[in-house]
């Protein structure tokens, strides 16, 4: 007998963590806005998660398999042709999106094109081409492809201290605030950097430097152990998936989300540049959050239909 699609068969447990990450969120938006011209920010990423949770169920009611192509590979290592493609799928966004410009966005196309080729089963002899383009071509978008500022901010994250009142004041700001969070951090709303109005940003792309202030770095190993979890959630349910494809588009996910952890994380101690990339589920803002739901949306879609037969 045919079993249809039910939300008995949600992933709720990845759920919770998701929730979990978005209510930390919301408290330490709250905490950085209040008394500020952005006070009651807080109340309006409580809209966009709600919204976004709605986007999530519709989506995941819509059957995935409709909406992807079945060319499959099978077990075969990706052609040439496979790589170009995915390539080009890849590049022409990409180069549109940092035309805008927007170079933190435009760079999460490189770990979703990646995880894609490595899990196609790429040719060692074609990693090594993609390798040699982008060096060939490195210099020419640093020099016609990318702006003033943004040479300075993939700079600036080496030596901040040599430009510490311009360029490189966000970055020392930021190290500041996580080092002053000591073990357990100073409080809700006690953080002198945040609470000072010396880091800039602290709701939206430094939120992790802010939450580091606050809550020491026990709360910073706290919320990643969090992040942990979603990751690994995610994974187990690509393993599960009920199709290649299915697992293909869930790791996806996993390497988008993995990419903006990293990249937000480092950057705010100085291991990244700064490049305007938000911490995912936490830092304020409507699109980064939408994406993140529409991402799962389709993750669940992909798991409950790993037990219809």
């Amino acid at each position: 007998m045919r079993r249809l699609v039910s939300f008995r068969d949600f992933d709720w447990v990845l759920l919770s963590f998701v929730l979990a990450i978005c209510a930390l969120g919301v408290l330490e938006i709250y905490s950085t806005t209040s008394g500020t011209k952005f006070a009651g920010a807080h109340i309006r990423q409580v809209y966009w998660i709600l919204f976004g949770l709605g986007l999530m169920f519709l989506v995941s009611m819509i059957n995935y398999q409709v909406l992807l192509e079945f060319s499959e590979t099978g077990d075969r290592d990706a052609s040439l042709s496979d790589v170009v493609k995915a390539g080009l799928m890849a590049a022409i966004p990409m180069a549109l999106v940092l035309k805008q410009p927007d170079l933190g966005t435009a760079l999460t196309y490189v770990p979703v094109a990646a995880m894609a080729l490595f899990l196609g089963g790429i040719q060692a002899r074609h990693a090594l081409m993609i390798l040699l383009v982008a060096g060939v071509l490195m210099p020419t978008v640093w020099k016609f492809g990318l702006k003033s500022y943004q040479k300075e901010r993939l700079t600036t994250f080496l030596h901040p201290e040599a430009d510490s009142k311009a360029s490189g004041y966000q970055l020392q700001q930021s190290k500041i605030a996580v080092g002053s969070g000591g073990i357990w951090g100073k409080g809700i709303g006690r953080g002198t950097q945040t609470q000072g109005s010396f880091l800039p940003e602290p709701h939206t792309d430094f939120i992790f430097a802010a939450w580091s202030e606050e809550h020491g770095f026990i709360g910073a190993v706290a919320l990643l152990l969090l992040y942990f979890l979603v990751l690994m959630r995610l994974i187990h349910n690509a393993q599960t998936a009920p199709d290649r494809a299915g697992g293909f588009v869930v790791m996806g996910v996993v390497a988008v989300l993995l990419f903006h952890i990293l990249v937000n994380a480092g950057m705010v101690v100085g291991f990244m540049p700064v490049t305007g990339i938000p911490l995912p589920l936490m830092s304020y803002g409507g699109s980064s959050l939408l994406f993140m739901f529409l991402a799962l949306g389709i993750v669940m879609n992909i798991r409950m239909r790993r037990f219809v037969n």
